[in-house]
């Protein structure tokens, strides 16, 4: 079963907590037992898990990445001015796999999904959640 989740961003780069609408996916397919895939689709966003009680580690996220990737200083800028926001995405990579366990994403206490916004504010980021039953 596969259903896209559609999320507006704000900011040019930004982590946006999808943990809820994966949720809502994987209860909604009844799979009890397997596995959840959440994949954006677009070369300049991400996801990642990451805390999610505490918000200074996902500005801390953006902030590293800033620093490691600056803006303006690759070979793409001279396309259309976002040259480190596909390093960035590439870097993090567009997927998570997610264990379901008793119909739920097996995340931990401290564990939440993120899309990892590097080229917005963007009206709408489709974000693909694939869920498998194990057999």
């Amino acid at each position: 079963m596969a259903e896209i989740i559609t999320v507006s961003t704000q900011h040019r780069e930004e982590l946006v907590d999808i943990t809820d609408e994966v949720r809502t996916v994987v209860q909604n397919s009844g799979v009890v037992d397997g596995l959840v895939s959440v994949y954006v689709q677009g070369a300049t966003a991400a996801i990642m898990i990451q805390e999610n009680w505490d918000e200074s580690v996902q500005t801390d996220v953006v902030q590293l990445l800033q620093q490691m990737i600056p803006r303006g200083v690759w070979l793409h800028d001279h396309q259309d001015g976002n040259g480190d926001a596909h390093l960035k995405a590439g870097l993090v990579g567009p997927s998570e796999s997610v264990p379901v366990v008793e119909g739920k994403p097996g995340l931990s206490t401290w564990q939440n999904i993120f899309l990892c916004e590097f080229d917005g504010p963007r009206a709408a980021r489709k974000i693909v959640c694939t869920v498998l039953a194990s057999s």
